[in-house]
């Protein structure tokens, strides 16, 4: 650990640059370093040993909050660093929150009755909200939230909805019933919009959640080098 080494060096063992050795000692995310009388810089193991750890949590947690942490470390704050690593973890936590609500969500948007044929292709808004089983004064509140997306017919200006928003305002409907608040019914309208079918967006959000969990497993090992770095710190 007490070898010399030169920032080329260390540069090399990392796959960088000389000149993202030097970013990264300015920023904290490693440690002082010492200069020789001519001025240059001596990097040690424990630049080497600090920019592996960088680079585990760079892979989970990203280099802004890395940075962050890191830095946190080097001027003598853990709290700082711990604080930064909670947050991180908090906003997975969110996230997968929020795929099993918009996932029960769909749930309920499969369950539930179908809408009856309009035989036309276009329907105006009493006919909806008549389909549905809701006033029209609701549609209206659905569509100022930007939920629905009913066209204006030329001329008239009435309201004019085409099979997809049918199917959206029975979305809302369905939802809102089962209490959702409109975020989630936002981004399931949002996911049914892009993706076109409900079975297709669950397997699309399965496939988020196999996803958050494999970034969950990085960050949890860049956190557990974070915590061996603090013990070598003596700051664990």
């Amino acid at each position: 650990m007490g070898r010399r080494l030169r920032g080329a060096d260390l540069a090399a063992s990392a796959g960088i640059s000389v000149q993202q050795v030097r970013n990264y000692v300015d920023l904290g995310v490693l440690p002082p370093v010492r200069r020789t009388p001519n001025g240059y810089r001596v990097f040690t193991g424990e630049h080497v040993r600090a920019l592996t750890v960088a680079r585990h949590l760079a892979e989970g947690h990203g280099w802004a909050r890395t940075r962050e942490m890191m830095a946190a470390v080097h001027r003598g704050d853990p709290a700082a660093a711990l604080a930064s690593l909670d947050a991180g973890h908090a906003e997975l936590d969110r996230e997968r929150a929020d795929i099993r609500r918009v996932l029960d969500a769909f749930a309920t948007v499969l369950a539930g009755p179908a809408v009856a044929p309009t035989r036309r292709r276009d329907v105006r808004i009493g006919q909806v909200a008549a389909l549905i089983g809701v006033r029209t004064s609701q549609l209206r509140v659905w569509e100022a939230r930007g939920l629905l997306r009913p066209t204006r017919q030329p001329g008239t200006g009435y309201r004019v909805y085409d099979e997809a928003e049918v199917r959206a305002a029975q979305v809302v409907a369905l939802l809102r019933r089962g209490s959702y608040p409109f975020d989630i019914v936002q981004a399931v309208l949002d996911e049914l919009r892009s993706t076109g079918s409900p079975q297709r967006v669950r397997a699309e959000l399965a496939r988020r959640e196999q996803e958050l969990q494999r970034r969950s497993l990085h960050r949890l090992r860049g956190s557990a080098a974070l915590y061996a770095y603090l013990t070598d710190q003596g700051l664990a």
